[in-house]
């Protein structure tokens, strides 16, 4: 079918010439567009090329729509103009309307971008409903669509510019993805935004960078600025390593452990620092999968994790080893500094550094014999035990690992001068993912300590290397309150956490103490792990651009790009309506495919291809995710859903308990005959059971919500990681009822 252009050809040709020149576009369901008849196109708006690159991929001419105020120059009209684009003029609805209705009744593809203009944060922002009214009137369907891979281009705010930063020098590739037609009169905001994110899922997965090998990226990384400081790590007194000296200190690693490790996997025991990236990028480049060992959760635990994966090797430091006693530690256990002085120290490092300074930075990876394929094979192997306490393998693809590095990249929350601190450790996927290869592949320098826990080392750490990123619990977190001042913060540009829910008084009191604004984030280690986040409101570039904002208080944040997600009854596994709560299911690059030898809990964990979070969440207007808890933090009582978390909070606000650095009221629901489940309340303070029923009655608490047993205990049970131990507090729990 031979397509006629709505551009005069003096305009045409050479706009295509310097676009294919530019870009290079892959198109996916192009058979969804009508080969005739009038259609209204919508797909997210993430750069001024958009409409180009659309129109490159369309097999029809597209007639497009724009916004046309008083911050339209004169240049921008004429443009218009030719292109016969119909403009939408504040104050005017009706014109517009008319013009768009009449062109979709003469059998013109119109396309309207539903967010209003470019998106500012690289995310889909709210979708606005003027392609409703349109696809009605005119009684055409709706194509839904997706643009990949201009988010970071010149034309795009990354950065929080637009063209004034460094142009790509090759080609950049580009995926538009369009689906299949909406009727009109299904056409809504939600069916829109589910049907573009699942477009933007299709389009993503193209990314031929995802088919790589993470350690070849990272070496490549690493050898592309070779004097560059990449870590300074402050375990013992302050070690500042380059990035050709990671270079070259992981590829004498990676001939030794070749030698040495005849099995697939490797186990690694090392806080975070240079040494453990040393030792997983090691490991890596020698062709087999780093398996970082979780040292906190007890000895049964690590027991089970190292027989699953069939680890028998170690490698750790002598310090770790003396100090975990009761680590099950395998016969060959090995000491890292003692392996890289086995392959030959210095000397044989030497060539390495020379090579990472002298040749191209392929050359490297190729020399060191790191496969440039990855994609679906098993990158990293990390246990967790949730909140539950059973340790589970959740296996980890190149493939996922590099979608959410680049899909956090995407969103330019994390440029690459940023200065992270590394604390959380590497078995965690915060940790592994976002304070160790992130920074490595992206370009940020990392500052890393050996715990998050240690709060005064971690406020020294900030204000003397200038820190601008911190990652981390609340619970790691609410001790910067008490033991930092203002001045020791001020460095701080950016911080986030994940793992537990942030409580409005952790995030007003940090605000008004230093400053700076928390976001929240939220993930999992099935999603490598980040899945939506926060992130600071993008500024304004002209007084006619729309505000747009990038948090909101008391959610997630949005969907990462690349991602989709369903809300599900928890019983009948149905979508639930616009704003109800249900289970969170998602989907995208970024989900791990499977658990380690367990197919039973990994069929268990999908639906239909999407993986079931068991997060009770909902989504709002504006694409915000808020997480209301945990399905097994919530109790059925009476056919009720019961939270936890909401009496918790009501708990400590009655009785005015000041949280201190520490979780001080855990509930918990275990067995009862009678009603199904029971509230127990565990609390680090005197409560008496008569006078918290009686003030969470007189604060209007509904009686199923009021515990009958409360159990006053030392401390309540924390895994290494910062979340509740949970199967600790239930344990607590049922051994006080049962006395």
């Amino acid at each position: 079918m031979r397509r006629q252009s709505t551009l005069p050809p003096w305009i045409e040709a050479p706009a295509a010439l310097v676009a294919r020149m530019l870009y290079r576009v892959r198109v996916l369901g192009a058979g969804h567009v009508p080969r005739s008849g009038g259609a209204v196109l919508i797909a997210n708006h993430l750069s001024y090329v958009d409409a180009a690159v659309l129109q490159l991929a369309c097999p029809r001419p597209i007639r497009f729509m724009a916004y046309c105020g008083s911050g339209t120059n004169a240049l921008q009209r004429l443009i218009f103009r030719l292109a016969g684009v119909i403009e939408i003029a504040p104050g005017q609805p009706s014109r517009w309307l008319r013009s768009s209705v009449r062109a979709l009744n003469s059998g013109e593809v119109v396309c309207i971008f539903p967010e209003g203009g470019i998106s500012r944060t690289g995310q889909l922002m709210a979708i606005r409903k003027g392609f409703e009214l349109m696809a009605r009137r005119a009684r055409v369907p709706v194509i839904p669509a997706a643009i990949d891979g201009l988010w970071g281009s010149v034309f795009s705010f990354a950065g929080n510019r637009y063209i004034w930063k460094s142009p790509r020098l090759l080609p950049t590739p580009v995926c538009i993805a369009f689906g299949e037609p909406i009727p009109h009169e299904k056409a809504s905001a939600r069916t829109a935004r589910k049907a573009m994110m699942e477009l933007w899922l299709l389009a993503f997965e193209e990314r031929p960078v995802l088919r790589r090998n993470i350690g070849r990226e990272v070496i490549r990384s690493l050898a592309g600025r070779p004097g560059t400081v990449a870590i300074i790590d402050r375990s013992m007194g302050r070690r500042v390593v380059t990035a050709a000296q990671l270079v070259a200190a992981s590829a004498a690693l990676a001939r030794r452990v070749r030698a040495t490790i005849p099995e697939r996997r490797g186990g690694i025991v090392l806080p975070p620092g240079a040494g453990a990236a040393i030792a997983n990028l090691g490991i890596m480049c020698a062709g087999k999968v780093p398996v970082n060992l979780n040292f906190t959760a007890g000895r049964a635990a690590a027991e089970s994790s190292i027989a699953a994966s069939g680890i028998v090797t170690v490698i750790t430091a002598e310090a770790m080893r003396s100090r975990l006693a009761d680590f099950p530690w395998p016969a060959r256990t090995v000491d890292l500094p003692a392996e890289l002085k086995a392959c030959g120290g210095k000397r044989a490092m030497l060539p390495w550094l020379l090579a990472a300074w002298i040749l191209p930075n392929q050359w490297v990876a190729s020399l060191i014999g790191v496969s440039s394929h990855g994609d679906n094979e098993e990158a990293a192997l990390l246990f967790t035990s949730g909140s539950a306490g059973d340790p589970k393998g959740v296996v980890l693809s190149h493939r996922n690992l590099l979608a959410n590095c680049c899909q956090v990249s995407s969103m330019s929350i994390l440029p690459s001068d940023a200065t992270m601190l590394g604390c959380l450790p590497v078995f965690h996927s915060f940790g592994f993912t976002f304070t160790m290869w992130y920074p490595l592949l992206r370009g940020c320098l990392l500052v890393t300590t050996p715990s998050p826990l240690d709060t005064r080392a971690l406020v020294d750490c900030i204000r003397e290397e200038g820190v601008t990123v911190l990652i981390g619990a609340p619970t790691f977190i609410r001790p910067f309150l008490k033991k930092a001042v203002p001045a020791d913060l001020r460095s701080l540009r950016l911080v986030v956490t994940g793992a537990e829910k942030l409580t409005d008084d952790l995030r007003k009191s940090f605000k008004e103490k230093f400053g700076v604004e928390i976001l929240q984030g939220y993930g999992l280690t099935e999603t490598s792990p980040v899945a939506n986040v926060n992130q600071p409101h993008p500024p304004v570039t002209t007084a006619t651009a729309d505000e747009q904002i990038g948090h909101k208080a008391g959610t997630v944040g949005r969907l990462l790009p690349g991602m989709s997600a369903r809300v599900v009854d928890p019983e009948t596994g149905l979508e639930v309506g616009d704003g109800e709560t249900g289970v969170l299911c998602l989907k995208g690059p970024n989900v791990f495919s499977r658990y380690l030898g367990d197919d039973a809990r990994g069929q268990a964990s999908f639906r239909d291809g999407w993986f079931i979070t068991w997060d009770l969440a909902r989504i709002d207007d504006d694409g915000f995710v808020i997480v209301d808890g945990r399905l097994a933090r919530f109790s059925k009582i009476g056919g009720e859903m019961v939270p936890h978390g909401t009496i918790e909070q009501k708990i400590s606000e009655v009785f005015g308990i000041d949280p201190g650095e520490h979780q001080s009221v855990v509930v918990v629901g275990i067995p009862d005959e009678s009603r199904g489940e029971s509230l127990v309340a565990l609390t680090t303070v005197d409560l008496s059971p008569g006078a918290v029923r009686e003030r969470l009655s007189e604060a209007g608490l509904p009686n199923l919500w009021i515990p009958r047993t409360i159990v006053k205990v030392g401390a309540i049970p924390v895994l290494g990681t910062g979340k509740l131990d949970l199967a600790g507090c239930k344990r607590l729990a049922e051994e006080a009822r049962g006395k």
